[in-house]
């Protein structure tokens, strides 16, 4: 098994057999059986880029020009107090759940105070500094062309993220997206954001509580082979819609408090990325699975 990304700096493995095995197993199992299942915010997307941190969804409204600079300094308080909850590798998800579901609400209701206009979602997107992972355009080319879905579950806006992907000249049929959606008012001129849609989906609730279209597994039941990326904890449960998973391979991207998770990742995940801003390790990994035989 030749796939040199995997003996990158930032990879760890807590069994490399292991690895090997499951990947063997997919690769037997072809295009025809696979399947992506991954998260948006600092998995598709940087985290850091020349030092800085990026943005994630919220991130992009909260430092736009589309909220007010009061709602822009209270949405950034607001991740200031949550974030490191959510990241606390001392609580158990079952605490974190009712603080995400605290975080994201308040959140939810500032911005629907805003009435930030639907027109300006393209140029809010256009304006900031979100940048997905190094790779991107063979990650979600290769797909496209092997007709393998992608299917992507974020806590983040569905807006936002599509925007984003749109703009990078990605967005390919076999997308599916699953996330929080800005709902507009289409009685006022423009359509203002007035609530959110369905659902509230946050980092730990990822699962088929929230699976709005639980038809979406059923209609590729066949695809039984599962690539998973995160880069949390909560993105474990992703697959669980997936009725019958025969081999599931799973990416972490461990991109903050490194030192103070890294044990929890390998324990949860099969390959653990430590700072790693690119997606060569799943380039590489897709590479081996849908090589011809």
């Amino acid at each position: 098994m030749s796939i040199p990304e995997l003996s990158k700096d930032t990879v760890r493995m807590r069994d490399a057999e292991r690895v090997k095995k499951v990947m063997a197993a997919i690769q037997r199992g072809g295009e025809e059986k696979l399947q992506v299942i991954s998260d948006f915010d600092m998995t598709l997307s940087r985290f850091r880029h020349n030092g800085e941190r990026c943005p994630t969804c919220y991130n992009i409204i909260d430092n736009s020009k589309a909220v007010s600079e009061t709602a822009g300094k209270s949405l950034k308080d607001l991740f200031n107090i949550y974030y490191p909850l959510e990241i606390d590798p001392n609580r158990s998800s079952e605490e974190k759940i009712p603080l995400m579901v605290e975080w994201w609400s308040k959140a939810h209701a500032l911005l629907c105070e805003q009435k930030i206009h639907k027109q300006k979602i393209a140029q809010v997107v256009k304006d900031s500094r979100v940048m997905l992972r190094e790779g991107y355009e063979m990650f979600f080319g290769d797909l496209h062309r092997n007709e393998v879905p992608l299917f992507i579950f974020s806590a983040g806006i569905g807006n936002i993220l599509e925007e984003i992907i749109q703009q990078a000249g990605v967005f390919h049929p076999n997308i599916k997206v699953v996330s929080n959606y800005m709902d507009f008012d289409e009685n006022v001129s423009g359509g203002d954001l007035h609530r959110f849609k369905g659902d509230l989906i946050h980092t730990y609730n990822k699962n088929n509580a929230v699976l709005r279209d639980s038809g979406y597994f059923q209609q590729i039941r066949q695809r039984s082979n599962v690539l998973l990326l995160g880069d949390t904890l909560g993105d474990l449960t992703m697959a669980d819609g997936v009725a019958d998973v025969e081999n599931i391979l799973r990416i972490g991207f461990l991109n903050d408090k490194v030192e103070e998770q890294q044990e929890l990742f390998l324990q949860s995940y099969d390959i653990v990325l430590l700072r790693d801003e690119t997606l060569d390790v799943a380039n590489g990994v897709l590479r081996y699975i849908l090589a011809k035989n």
